[in-house]
């Protein structure tokens, strides 16, 4: 019999369709986020979308119902993508908003994505709420007279693309060659318009909208840019590739000599154009991202912010500085928040920076990256099949001793560099979309083989 596939955390909620994430699991988080909001004092509407899956539709009826029964106006973009309903919610003053859909995870997985008033993900205390209201089932439903109203629209996507040119050089980025791998999401529809309207030439594979069956798995990384995009890269003379998850809010990289790219490198190679631009000098990331960060960081004279795992962390991080201080912040998932873009997690404003920083250098993307110091990661992971997470990690901080060890989630060591060591790290998590315990360890110039073998069989141990 299949494992039942549910994850209720801080992020949300996701989860197999059928076989973990149901119905009711829908009508109640979604009843529990319009209790939430605050109640309706103007028609500004709680914003709504979905990805391509073919489960979407059933959730969008929950999630639709559940807002109109707490006295929310409701407004449905349709298919896009959480970034275009970032915007809109800016765009309209929104009290927030619903994203539908699973990003990296496969077909047979949904997921309900929450952002507040100002078009972000929740903060931890906002999510505490949130899944207070869930499990106590303390709904506020309104009376028939005060129900909410729902509506749809089909521009939200139009405005979005204004916004992008007028941030960014169509005139000067449009030369640039580059092919895209949509994996069957909601990047297809805005690089589609992008060469209707804007003149582009984006060269599109699996850009067919399919929420049935994705053409290949949608995680953003090094290998399914190898298996997909960078044999594609030579043949048709690009001087780049692109590839995003159905939300198109995570991006890899091909280089133009058809070379997949670490996702891990996406985040520095961007903070590498932006910092000497922004007036910001804090950079902020998690625990799993690699240290090349640090290193790029002190050449622009910033410094990076490490927080745990998780979006929800990532904005908690972002509240303690005042407008102004952060000039980016990112995972090595290929996602990044702009401070130009409200700290909104944007594949597609990723990729216009890229060929921002192509255009800047003169140059080719493979020259950029090869400059940077070399740090080799390698990740696995274990099916959590264990309650005994706190027993394995105070047993690799004794196995594991000498390091700076960071409990703040899960267990992070770092071993600074020595005669007799290179700079290395590890880190060793409960994963809070899947039910795995991820293990990532780092090290500078050659990969850190024996470390993560003696780390794995570890794992495996309690598993």
């Amino acid at each position: 019999m299949a494992t039942r596939a549910l994850r209720i955390s801080h992020v949300g909620l996701r989860g197999v369709v059928g076989n973990g994430l149901t119905a009711t699991h829908i009508l109640d988080f979604a009843s529990a986020f319009g209790t939430f909001l605050d109640i309706p004092v103007s028609n500004s509407p709680v914003v709504i979308g979905r990805d391509p899956r073919l489960s979407g539709l059933m959730l969008r009826e929950g999630v639709v119902s559940a807002l109109l029964a707490t006295g929310h106006n409701v407004l449905d973009l349709g298919v896009v993508s959480t970034p275009v309903i970032q915007h809109t919610i800016h765009r309209l003053g929104s009290p927030g908003g619903i994203s539908i859909g699973a990003s990296h995870n496969e077909a047979s997985w949904n997921a309900l994505k929450f952002l507040g008033r100002d078009a972000a993900y929740l903060s931890t205390a906002q999510a505490t709420e949130l899944l207070d209201i869930y499990h106590l089932r303390k709904f506020r439903f309104a009376p028939f007279n005060q129900l909410g109203a729902l509506a749809t629209d089909s521009t939200s996507i139009d405005f979005y693309l204004a916004d992008l040119s007028a941030a960014f050089d169509f005139e000067r980025l449009r030369r640039f060659r580059v092919v895209v791998d949509c994996c069957n999401g909601t990047s297809s529809l805005l690089l589609q318009r992008l060469n209707e309207r804007y003149g582009f030439s984006f060269i599109l594979i699996n850009a067919a909208t399919d929420g049935r069956q994705f053409a290949h798995s949608p995680a953003t990384n090094a290998r399914t840019v190898a298996l997909q995009l960078a044999p594609l890269i030579d043949p048709l003379k690009a001087d780049a590739g692109f590839l995003f998850d159905v939300d198109s809010d995570r991006v890899a990289l091909a280089t133009d000599l058809g070379e997949s790219v670490s996702e891990e490198l996406v985040f520095p190679l961007i903070a590498d154009h932006c910092l000497p631009q922004s007036d910001g000098r804090v950079v902020i990331t998690n625990l799993s991202t690699t240290a090349l960060i640090e290193e790029i960081a002190l050449r622009h004279g910033g410094r990076v912010l490490r927080a745990p795992v998780g979006r929800q962390a990532a904005i908690d991080a972002l509240s303690a500085f005042r407008p102004g201080q952060v000039a980016l912040a990112g995972e090595g998932t290929g996602a990044i928040m702009f401070a130009r873009f409200p700290y909104i997690y944007d594949g597609i404003v990723s990729m216009f920076t890229i060929l921002e920083l192509l255009a800047a250098r003169a140059q080719p993307l493979s020259a950029i990256l090869a400059s940077f110091p070399r740090y080799c990661m390698l990740k696995g992971e274990v099916p959590l099949t264990t309650t005994r997470i706190p027993e394995l990690l105070m047993s690799l901080q004794e196995d594991f001793a000498g390091g700076a060890a960071d409990m703040s989630d899960g267990l992070r060591i770092d071993w600074p560099q020595s005669p007799d060591q290179p700079q290395r790290w590890f880190h060793v998590r409960v994963a809070q979309t899947e039910p795995i315990v991820r293990v990532i360890c780092e090290q500078r110039g050659t990969p850190p083989h024996e470390l993560f073998d003696s780390l794995m069989d570890h794992v495996r141990s309690f598993s």
